[in-house]
């Protein structure tokens, strides 16, 4: 009842914008729940130290957590928390277990995972009743901003119906392949996941009824779900990952996710004008920022060939051109749903020797394909 009060308190009311803003959406008061997914990891009380060390406003922020697992002595930890802090904690009631034919036994866990989704967010939109919500999971540490980030995205996210999601990852957020402008964020075609913000109205009306049993965040990516939207994503990450353990037995993690580089500065987004985003200003300036950078190829950005141009363009022309540069280039090479990770337009940004890279199709680009998946 306290989460339901809440949730409908906050509600959004336009007209209401700070003085100068340039968004008419105005999300000072909305509330916008932080929803974490744990299972059984005691460690979940480092996530939730850090939420609580940035977090501004109980009021404003409260955060769930959702348990799935029926692990004991995670959930003891959360209940610590409960009492110390009157975050709430709420428990999956289906720990039966799934019954599935031989080959797909060994993705049991990727099934638990997505109806434990299904049912926390059936709780946070349908039972609790809140416009929107930020998911995290039990093993994410955040950025000091993580906070502002989100509130200030939040209007873009209601009055842009070409975005469906705000997400605090970058793919490609290595040290060293991004810039120190931690104040630089992007329109992405992939969807990021790892700290993701959506509304009530895309999960009722779209999501809900059509929920898979497995790999969730892949059926996210998928044209029947994006619907040609985009995600706002940072330049530098806002979330990174302490989970060597899980379902993907840690070699994720030692392979890339160790490496992401976590934004250490506060950025006040929200006295920001980032009208920037809106597709009808972004795309035109993207396209040019992009098309008129000299071309090199990727044997130049290894080499440091002209050294002088500080932003320039790689073109691929295809499928296999693109993992070939990718991997040269150092950034995730694969492809979901035919979209390269953290791709706009078919396009990726990041740095390689304190130069931007633009990965880029031709200019006659009209599309991804979904068989480079």
């Amino acid at each position: 009842k306290r989460l339901a009060n809440a949730a409908n308190k906050g509600r959004f009311q336009p007209g209401h914008g700070q003085p100068g803003a340039v968004l008419t959406s105005d999300s000072k008061d909305t509330v916008l729940p932080i929803l974490m997914i744990a299972c059984d990891r005691v460690t979940v009380n480092r996530a939730l130290d850090k939420l609580l060390e940035y977090r501004p406003s109980a009021a404003k922020f409260p955060i769930i957590v959702s348990q799935d697992c029926g692990h004991a002595a995670t959930a003891e930890v959360i209940q610590n928390y409960v009492k110390s802090h009157n975050i709430t904690h709420i428990k999956q009631p289906d720990l039966s277990n799934i019954a599935l034919p031989a080959p797909k036994k060994k993705w049991l866990g990727y099934y638990k995972i997505a109806r434990h989704y299904k049912w926390a967010l059936d709780q946070i939109f349908i039972t609790f009743n809140f416009p929107a919500v930020i998911i995290v999971e039990d093993d994410l540490d955040i950025s000091p901003d993580f906070f502002e980030y989100f509130a200030a995205t939040y209007p873009l996210l209601k009055q842009d119906p070409d975005l469906w999601c705000v997400s605090a990852w970058n793919d490609n957020g290595k040290g060293g392949m991004v810039s120190a402008e931690a104040a630089l964020l992007y329109r992405s075609d992939f969807f990021p996941g790892l700290g993701w913000m959506i509304e009530r109205k895309l999960y009722v009306e779209e999501l809900q009824q059509r929920w898979p049993d497995t790999f969730w965040d892949d059926w996210m990516r998928h044209p029947d779900q994006r619907k040609g939207r985009q995600c706002i994503r940072p330049e530098i990450c806002r979330t990174s990952t302490f989970g060597k353990k899980g379902v993907s037995k840690g070699l994720y993690f030692e392979k890339h996710l160790k490496f992401i580089k976590l934004n250490t500065d506060f950025v006040p987004f929200t006295k920001m004008d980032l009208s920037y985003l809106l597709k009808e200003n972004y795309d035109p300036m993207f396209k040019k920022q992009v098309y008129s950078a000299p071309v090199l190829t990727g044997e130049q950005v290894k080499t440091g060939a002209r050294p002088e141009e500080k932003v320039v363009r790689v073109e691929y022309t295809g499928k296999d051109s693109f993992k070939r540069l990718a991997k040269m280039l150092g950034i995730m090479d694969d492809f979901k749903a035919g979209v390269p990770r953290a791709a706009y337009r078919g396009v990726v940004s990041f740095m390689v020797k304190d130069r931007r890279i633009y990965l880029a199709p031709p200019p006659t680009w009209s599309g991804y394909n979904t068989a480079w998946s």
